[in-house]
């Protein structure tokens, strides 16, 4: 077979991914941008003198959490160096997540959905699906570089930093669409796939923060360390990503490969079989709940416990860190407390509990995706009504958002004692976090009612989700006017450990409400048809 002959059919397959994903990828390559844009506007916001660059690059620059958690220490005292700071690692680990998830979908993904077979019985290529992937996610990474840099000019800062900045995000988004493609040919299953290059990321994120923590020789083990090695806004090199591009060529390359070693629809590891007999637990629908999520809640509690060890790590050195900083101390003044520290930590675990309720759309969201796959059906055809079997997804959202938030909690308190806070710490801050828990439970009722009347809507408990986070992160530093940070139900949750006089007014309304969208929700999947 001939090169032409396997990409037959790319440029139809290529505009049908554009036709059907075109909601996940305008929302993509417009969030990633705007994370970082509204950063950049914060720090300008944060540091608008040179006094309060230098406080903050001094105290950054011997921090190993920061560093850890941030990225290289370099040219700190300036603005772009601090913007590449702040967002530089966090924002490559979200690019790199969007090259994953629409690179697995649309490869392994619609072999397992059985797609790919349909397609493949017209004049197609073997490699066409897989380079029409590519062909989408690489353009979604170069315009989010684009936009990346883009923007940064527009702030006044250096034209070579924020093109640095922007290729090291788009180059970092081809490499992991690489390696997805040449692991979606090892499995079978979608989300071996996604865990696969999850872990992949993860240890690059280890790998890069204890380089940059050390020597800087474990970072070059790392696709983030190498991106971060062109030294945006510090003294420029690209050779670094010209090496991150050979080995993003090298993972296609092998990708093509092992696709011609297996058949369609198979990997090249053949799937473990399970046990002659299922577990007890799965014959009653909570124990399927439990065992579709119990990954998503593992990997959620893990992701904000690590959070809350890097902002509890900080917490001991916030004083010196911010305390100079006069927009920190109109910070404060928010929280009516006078402790620098405590407010901090109010803050932080906002933040992470945002994070959580990710998890709480996500769990809530998790029947929607069982009933597209068509697998709800068959279930409801038992003796199960559909009550108890939304039910049971319900209760793994809504006791899985307690579990997160504990370990939201239990992150801060563990990393902020052992830095000099004390064993108190731990109890103080479990408590602050789960403080959040009726917010995070107004996230899953939005998103069950959506799915009891709206389901084809569902992304839209994302975009709420997505302004809290704006009025959470940059409210301040933006000027928003009071009726829109009062939308956000964050808000209306005392902000603990700062708050002096915690009420419970509010939180219980969030519940009533939380309830009220809940019992809607339900109401209306009985009412709908299925499917």
């Amino acid at each position: 077979m001939t090169a032409s002959t396997e990409l037959t059919g790319t440029a139809a397959l290529t505009r049908l991914v554009l036709r059907r994903d075109r909601v996940r990828v305008l929302v993509w390559v417009m969030a990633v941008p705007l994370l970082v844009l509204l950063t950049a506007a914060s720090v300008k916001g944060l540091y608008p003198t040179q006094h309060d660059l230098d406080v903050a690059a001094e105290a950054s620059r011997d921090n190993a959490a920061a560093i850890a958690f941030n990225g290289p220490p370099l040219a700190l005292d300036t603005l772009g160096g601090e913007v590449a700071f702040q967002v530089g690692t966090i924002g490559l680990v979200f690019v790199a997540l969007m090259s994953t998830f629409m690179t697995g979908r649309n490869t392994r993904g619609e072999e397992e959905a059985g797609r790919a077979e349909l397609i493949r019985a017209l004049p197609v290529g073997r490699h066409a699906n897989a380079t029409a992937t590519l062909l989408v996610v690489t353009a979604m990474n170069v315009v989010v570089g684009a936009l990346v840099a883009l923007g940064l000019v527009a702030m006044d800062l250096p034209v070579t930093g924020g093109l640095a900045f922007g290729l090291s995000y788009c180059v970092l988004g081809i490499v992991f669409a690489g390696l997805t493609t040449a692991v979606a040919q090892v499995s079978e299953n979608t989300r071996v796939v996604h865990g696969s290059v999850g872990a992949v990321l993860g240890a690059a994120f280890v790998l890069r923060a204890a380089g940059d923590i050390g020597d800087g020789t474990l970072s070059w083990l790392s696709p983030i360390g190498w991106v971060q090695k062109a030294r945006p806004f510090a003294g420029e090199r690209w050779w670094p990503l010209f090496l991150a591009l050979a080995v993003a060529a090298l993972a296609v390359t092998a990708a093509h490969a092992l696709s011609d070693r297996r058949d369609l629809g198979a990997g090249l590891v053949q799937p473990r079989p399970g046990p002659p007999r299922a577990a007890p637990g799965l014959g009653r629908p909570l124990g399927i709940a439990l065992r579709l999520q119990r990954g998503g809640l593992i990997g959620w509690s893990c992701a904000v416990f690590l959070a809350g060890i890097a902002y509890g790590w900080v917490a001991a050195d916030v004083e010196d860190f911010l305390g100079d900083n006069e927009t920190m101390q109109d910070m404060v003044a928010r929280y009516g407390t006078a402790d620098l520290t405590d407010s901090y930590l109010a803050q932080s675990l906002m933040v992470v509990a945002l994070l959580g309720a990710g998890f709480a759309v996500q769990s809530a969201a998790r029947l929607r995706a069982e009933e597209s796959a068509l697998r709800a059906e068959p279930l409801l055809a038992t003796p199960v009504s559909r009550t108890r079997l939304m039910g049971s997804h319900l209760a793994v959202a809504l006791g899985g958002s307690v579990v997160v938030l504990t370990a939201a909690g239990l992150g801060a308190g563990l990393a902020y004692g052992a830095t000099g806070g004390g064993a108190g710490q731990v109890p103080r801050l479990v408590g602050a976090a789960l403080a959040y828990v009726p917010a995070l439970w107004l996230f899953a009722g939005l998103t069950t009612a959506l799915f009891g009347f709206l389901p084809r809507a569902m992304a839209v408990a994302w975009a709420v989700l997505g302004a809290c986070f704006v009025i959470g992160l940059l409210g301040e530093v933006l000027g928003l006017p009071s009726w829109v940070t009062g939308a956000s139900p964050f808000e209306h949750i005392p902000h603990l450990p700062a708050a002096p006089h915690p009420g419970v007014s509010a939180p219980v309304l969030l519940t009533a409400v939380a309830a009220a969208l809940t019992v809607a929700g339900l109401a209306g999947f009985r009412r709908r048809d299925v499917g």
